[in-house]
Formats: structure tokens, sequence, C-alpha cells
């Protein structure tokens, strides 16, 4: 096996071909499977949705429960508010917390003066924006980041403007692992289909690549990732080229562990594979100052594979650090 692939495999990223550099067709796959692939409506998981201005910008927010503790989640790279979905009715199942979900700067449905400028500095400033809009009294906020979105968790959390933050989770990053990977990032953009006949089959190749591999989950989210076409508005392509924020990764990511443990509020640290993790969180997970938790039957979208184990452990750990209420006996 190349150590291309198995970088891709160790990152719980889409497997690329095993014998041909080719990207892997769209509409490979056969007609006629028994599973649905059809879209699953925002609406089965959030009670609303909000379009937050703040300057000259306008940002798509997904909003689930109205009382307790806000939770903000920040999305991963390409991903949108919607990767959110299922784990935000499994949460308020648990706790009581308002689940805010945005579509961060080039991505989703928000629309931005510069939707290219895919800075750390850049995102963070929007997510401090999203909160000051969203949370006028000041409540305690959680902050939840995937992925890139787990990088920008950081770097909000370490902005003098969010004095409010409780506690910080952060789903699979590590500094380590992603400064490590990204020579490898133009190729695995490069393996995967530039466009899609139809939504079905986007969500069929999201979940038959492992890109996403829990269906309930993909087929409420993947429709976030996507854009229609022109002049051919029948296809869809992506809405975020992530090719093009290249100049931004090293910024994501460089310094990450360090911020990470410097940050006050209790923490919580969420991986697929416990290896991931580099020297400098192995020190401060034996130093006891954060919290981790392994979720090894899930691939990089950790929260949409598992949406209910995630739930659950997020709300143990809320509960335990006394940020919020249970809403039922059965959490301890």
């Amino acid at each position: 096996m190349s150590s291309l692939r198995q970088n891709v495999l160790k990152q719980g990223l889409p497997p690329l071909p095993a014998q041909s550099s080719q990207p892997p067709s769209a509409n490979r796959f056969s007609v006629g499977r028994k599973r649905d692939y059809s879209v699953l409506p925002w609406t089965n998981y959030f009670e609303e949705v909000k379009d937050v201005k703040s300057g000259g910008n306008t940002f798509r927010v997904y909003l689930k429960g109205n009382t307790g503790t806000r939770i903000v989640f920040l999305h991963g790279g390409g991903f949108s508010g919607l990767s959110w979905a299922v784990l935000s009715k499994c949460l308020t199942n648990l706790i009581e917390c308002q689940c805010i979900a945005p579509d961060l700067r080039g991505h989703g449905s928000s629309v931005t003066e510069d939707d290219s400028n895919l800075s750390s500095e850049q995102l963070a400033n929007d997510v401090c924006d999203i909160i000051e809009e969203m949370n006028e009294d000041c409540s305690p906020v959680v902050l939840v980041g995937h992925s890139m979105g787990g990088a920008i968790a950081v770097h909000t959390a370490m902005q003098n403007r969010l004095r409010s933050l409780a506690a910080l989770i952060v789903i699979d990053v590590v500094e380590g692992t992603a400064m490590a990977s990204l020579h490898t990032m133009h190729q695995i953009l490069r393996n995967r289909p530039q466009d899609f006949e139809s939504d079905e089959k986007a969500i069929e190749w999201c979940v038959r690549s492992g890109y996403i591999r829990n269906l309930e989950s993909a087929r409420v989210s993947m429709i976030g990732q996507l854009k229609r076409t022109l002049p051919t508005p029948g296809r869809l392509t992506w809405r975020t080229n992530l090719n093009a924020s290249a100049q931004y990764w090293e910024g994501w990511f460089k310094g990450l562990s360090t911020n990470f443990l410097s940050v006050s509020a209790p923490k919580l640290l969420m991986l697929a594979a416990v290896d991931r993790l580099d020297r400098e969180l192995t020190i401060g997970q034996m130093q006891g100052k954060f919290q981790m938790q392994v979720l090894p039957k899930s691939g990089h979208a950790v929260h949409e594979d598992c949406p209910q184990k995630v739930a659950d452990a997020i709300s143990s750990f809320l509960i335990r650090h006394k940020i919020v209420n249970s809403t039922t006996s059965s959490v301890q």
C-alpha cells in the first residue's frame, strides 16, 4: 500500500483508488440499490434557520432548542452547518441546550463580502460576530469544532472578544497529524468526483466512499456541501473550493496543540484513533489537562458517523463540569 493511501486512510478521508490514479466516477455505482439516498430535510432535525447579518456578511445559522447553555458548532472545511443535524437532535434529547450551527464563510448558504478569505483570523472573527449577534445576554457558550472547525474553535477561544466560554470540544484534529498530511491534500481533493448528476448520486458516493459512513447523516448534510452548476443547472459541484484555500491550511493548524492546552476552560478532545495524538497533547493528556474520548469505529467525520455516541460523550462531559442540566436520568 502506498504511503499516500496509508495517510489518507489514517485520516479517515475517502480512500483513494487502489490501482488507478484516475478520480473515482460519481456515476460508477449501479442503479437500483435498495438503500434510500434521497435528501432528508433539515427541518427533521433543526427547529429554525436564521440569516445572521454582520456588516456586509450574511451567515446562515441552524438552530435546535431554545433554553439552556448555547453550544456553537463549527464544521470542517468543505462541510456546512448541516453536518451537525443528527448530533443536535441527539444532544437536545439528553441535555438542556441551544444548538447553534452556522455555515462558515465560504461554505453552505452563507454569503460574505469575501468568501475566499478563510484565514484562521477571519473565521475566528466571524464566529465571534455570530455569537455576539445571537448571545446578547452573554450566556455561557460551549464551542464544538470538527477538523478545520476544531482549529477555528481553538482560535476563537483565544480571542479576547469571547468572554463567556464555558467549555471547548475539538473533534478529530491534532496539530502534528494535520500538519503532516497537508502535502497530500491536493491529491485527496483531485481524487474525489468533481461533480454529480443528482442529489442522490452525491449522497450515494458520500456513503459508499466512506466520506460519511452514517447514511442518515449523509442524507441531511451532504447537500450542504454542494451547489448547482452553471450554465448546466442540473448538475452539482462542490460549494467550497478547498484547493483555493491552500494558502490558509498551515495557519489553521500551526500552534494548535499549544493553543488548545492554554485554554483555561474545560476541554474535551474526541478522536477516531488514539495514534493521532502528537507529543505535546500526549504529555498534556497524561497531566490531566483535558479529557479525551476515542471512537475507533468512526471515520474522520466522527460526529456524523456516530452521532449518538458523540452526544453521550459531550453530554456526560458538560454535566460533569456542571455546565448543563440533564433532561434524562440515564445520563451520569
